[in-house]
């Protein structure tokens, strides 16, 4: 059974018959004179080109979906994910071209410039995803890696979290975050409490935020009933796992009184 582009746009989470795909072509300059796309195309030129559109409805739609996906083209008979747009409509029309404001995604985006799609039409550059949604997936290639930032760099959101748990490109992550116990700072990004945390013993940080990335709270009361999506993770202070607990106890218990976490934050102990 082949893998179709239906079964990618369902677990994406998109309406296909509220979303418009689009194959560029690499063209570097039209026929009327307009700049057009090329491999080396950074990510604002590509941006900027796809916001622009001809006026004609009968090229472009008069009511384009608010969801846009976007691909660049790889061969005559294959198209290769760029980005998922959101359309927030039209800020500009002269009669002959309309601008949209549009504005990039999480939806796909752990497929971006990974999905490659076979492409049935060379010739049509938009189609309906209710149209794209027959196409085959041809390929995923696999992730690029993401360079660990180091520990006092590490500043993560709850989505990108959950990806560095489950993912193959931050596979040097966990690597970093399983060789060390430590104090961790969990934000509340809505009004700025803070919670502070440790993993000690047995447990590695990876290991303590693995458990946050499958239910939100890891265990503890003063996070069950909080939404975790708005939560941001950082490392205070790394030890090596053979440091003694009550070291451990001891600078949890410093970053709680100086972040003054009991009383204006999250911590109850």
């Amino acid at each position: 059974m082949t893998l179709t582009f239906a079964s990618i746009i369902a677990s994406a989470g998109i309406d296909s018959a509220e979303a418009l795909v689009i194959r560029h072509a690499y063209v570097r300059e039209h026929e009327d004179g307009t700049v057009g796309l090329h491999g080396d195309s950074s990510e604002e030129e590509i941006l900027a080109y796809t916001s622009v559109q001809v006026a004609n409805p009968r090229i472009f739609p008069a009511q384009p979906p608010g969801v846009w996906i976007v691909f660049r083209p790889e061969g005559g008979d294959r198209a290769r994910l760029w980005s998922v747009l959101v359309n927030h409509g039209e800020t500009q029309n002269d009669g002959l071209r309309r601008t949209f404001h549009l504005e990039h995604s999480e939806l796909m985006s752990d497929l971006r410039n990974r999905l490659v799609i076979g492409w049935r039409s060379p010739r049509t550059w938009r189609i309906h995803a209710t149209t794209a949604a027959a196409y085959p997936v041809m390929e995923i290639a696999d992730a690029e890696p993401v360079r660990f930032p180091g520990f006092d760099a590490l500043t993560l959101d709850y989505p990108q979290m959950q990806a560095v748990i489950r993912e193959h490109r931050y596979a040097a992550w966990r690597t970093a975050l399983s060789s060390v116990i430590g104090v961790y700072l969990i934000t509340d990004t809505r009004d700025g409490r803070h919670y502070v945390g440790k993993a000690d013993g047995a447990e590695n940080i990876l290991q303590r935020w693995a458990a946050y990335a499958t239910n939100g709270h890891g265990g503890n009361v003063e996070l069950r009933n909080l939404d975790p999506s708005s939560f941001r993770l950082s490392v205070l202070r790394v030890f090596d796992p053979a440091t003694p607990t009550r070291e451990i106890d001891a600078a949890e218990s410093h970053y709680k009184h100086a972040l003054d976490s009991r009383r204006h934050g999250l911590n109850r102990n």
